[in-house]
Order: structure tokens, then C-alpha cells, then sequence
């Protein structure tokens, strides 16, 4: 097994940025604006917001659905590399958080795409489910709460399409996953939920070492 790797240091990812990000100036001032508040942990980083665009673009996507808005950098990464008539269904609880999102999806011209749903999160999935959605949507993006990360799975995988992608963030969790001496209930919720899908024979599965780790899921049946 070979063990090389390449450090990430701040020079790098500088470099990195500075070779590879094209990102928007709407979504550069979301980022920053983001990036003052207590929780601006929880946004995603602006090269992850990119690289799901080009996967939204891959698919073809017209359809996807977010578990976990936040202050709506994800979805608007998504919102803008969809085609004219695509849309998100964004699911969230925060009415504060949202508020942040809505100014900047009506800036960026895509408000219309985004379907934002304040409830928890599985009520959501469930009412799309019993609606008649199921293997309709492309591309789901699942950032929310860690102890319900494998509801949230189970429910998007039966909401994406054959062919269709599910990805999860913050499956590496700072490391903590692989300290089998960290218990903690959000660390041992991930570590369950990357067992299970590297078990799993419905989705060909690729972890990701972006930012705090990105599993993506492709559904095979």
C-alpha cells in the first residue's frame, strides 16, 4: 500500500485557489459574509462548492435536492450550474440561517430554482417520497444534522434516480473518525454511516479527501 501523500499547507491551497477557483462574485461575498458569523464552520469550501457544479453539470442535473442549507452557499453553487429550468428542493429548519440564503439566491437571478422547505429535514424527504418523487431527482447533497445522516441517505437514495449521485459532506470529520478512542455521538453516527456504505452493493461509492471529506455515492439499482 503506498503511504505518499501531499500535505495541504496553506501555500498549497493558496496555489490551489489561485490555479483552479472561479468563483462568482456573488458567491465570494456570500462566502465572506458567512465567514463573520459564530457557525461560519459549517459552510463548505468554496473549491467543494465547485467541484459539485461540475458534478451538477456531469449529470446533466435539472433535478436535485439539498438536506442542509445553512446560509445557502452549496445551493447556490448548484442553483447556478443548473440549466434554465432546474431545480433544488433545499431542505432546512432555520428560518435565521435561510434568511442569508434568500437575499443571495434573488441576487444571483436563481430564487426561482430553489424550493426551500423549512421543516425537518426527514418530514421533508417522507412528503416528497409519498408524493410521488421518488427516482426523480439527479443530484442530492446531504450537510445537516450527523446523527440522522443514515435516515437522510436511506430516504435520498430512494428520491435519486438510477445513475443518479448522493453526495455527503463531512465524512472524515476532522480525523476524529479514525480515533476509535472518540466516541462522541456525531463521530460515531459518521463512522457507522462510512461502514455501511462501504458495504453498501446499491451505490458505487468514492470517498473524497476534499476539505472535511466528501463521500460520493452513485445509485446502481
Amino acid at each position: 500500500m503506498s503511504d505518499k501523500f501531499l500535505p495541504l499547507t496553506n501555500r498549497i491551497y493558496e496555489y490551489l485557489q489561485s490555479v483552479s477557483l472561479r468563483e462568482p462574485e456573488v458567491l465570494r461575498r456570500l462566502r465572506e459574509e458567512t465567514a463573520r458569523l459564530p457557525m461560519a464552520r459549517m459552510q463548505i469550501s468554496p473549491e467543494q462548492g465547485q467541484f459539485m457544479a461540475l458534478l451538477v453539470q456531469l449529470l446533466n442535473a435539472r433535478k436535485t435536492l439539498e438536506v442542509g442549507v445553512f446560509t445557502g452557499y452549496s445551493s447556490l453553487c448548484v442553483a447556478l450550474a443548473l440549466p434554465a429550468d432546474g431545480k433544488v428542493a433545499a431542505c432546512d429548519i432555520s428560518e435565521e440561517w435561510t434568511q442569508i440564503a434568500r437575499r443571495y439566491w434573488e441576487e444571483a437571478g436563481v430564487a426561482g430554482k430553489i424550493i426551500l422547505r423549512l421543516a425537518p429535514a426527514s418530514e421533508t424527504l417522507d412528503e416528497l417520497i409519498a408524493g410521488g418523487q421518488a427516482g426523480t431527482f439527479d443530484f442530492a447533497f446531504i450537510d445537516a444534522d450527523k446523527g440522522n445522516y443514515e435516515s437522510y441517505y436511506e430516504r435520498a437514495l430512494k428520491l435519486v434516480r438510477v445513475g443518479g449521485l448522493i453526495a455527503i459532506d463531512n465524512v472524515l470529520w476532522s480525523g476524529r473518525v479514525a480515533d476509535a478512542e472518540d466516541q462522541e455521538q456525531d463521530t460515531v453516527a459518521i463512522r457507522a454511516l462510512n461502514q455501511k456504505l462501504h458495504r453498501d452493493e446499491r451505490v458505487t461509492l468514492s470517498l473524497i479527501p476534499i476539505a472535511d471529506g466528501l463521500t460520493l455515492a452513485l445509485k446502481r439499482r
